[in-house]
């Protein structure tokens, strides 16, 4: 499966070694990562991610993904799936990036493609959560056309979903 591109972003589809690497903190010769890269939220991913691929295999298209800047190909932050969609066709998201590249928009761009993605490849409802003090996690997912639907006492949820798989080209 082939790197997504946005104007400013390449999102990679993870392989096992790669997601080994971030979990051992450890990058190859040829990645190339930004100061901060791989967070917690990312070796977290990660591990979930090795999980997946060991006892039910790659979860791609659904699995995750590392958010590149595409001006120099830094590696500053990931995003994916928490597994493949469901018998109903839903699938949950999460996000994050290295301190220095939040603020400028890479979240909502890189979480719109995703959105896009997931729907061209069937899924029905895109879910994703973020603590209630997390406001800029809120507003990356309302940019990306996502809405809020529900809480509980730790987070706000928020889903988007299509009555078809058929993406508006309005």
């Amino acid at each position: 499966m082939g790197d997504l591109v946005t104007a400013r972003l390449v999102l990679h589809p993870m392989t096992v070694g790669e997601a080994e690497r971030v979990v051992a903190g450890e990058s190859d010769s040829g990645a190339r990562w930004a100061p901060g890269y791989p967070t917690d939220g990312d070796v977290s991913a990660a591990r979930r991610f090795l999980g997946t691929c060991a006892s039910t295999g790659d979860p791609q298209p659904f699995g995750n993904y590392e958010i590149r800047r595409r001006e120099d190909g830094r590696a500053i932050g990931g995003l994916g799936f928490h597994g493949p969609a469901d018998a109903h066709g839903s699938v949950t998201v999460g996000y994050g990036l290295v301190p220095s590249a939040r603020g400028k928009g890479y979240a909502s761009e890189a979480l719109r493609e995703l959105l896009l993605f997931a729907r061209e490849r069937g899924a029905t409802c895109v879910k994703g959560d973020a603590d209630h003090d997390n406001i800029a996690s809120h507003h990356v997912m309302t940019a990306a056309g996502m809405r809020p639907a529900g809480q509980d006492e730790r987070v706000r949820y928020f889903e988007i979903a299509w009555t078809d798989t058929t993406p508006n080209t309005d």
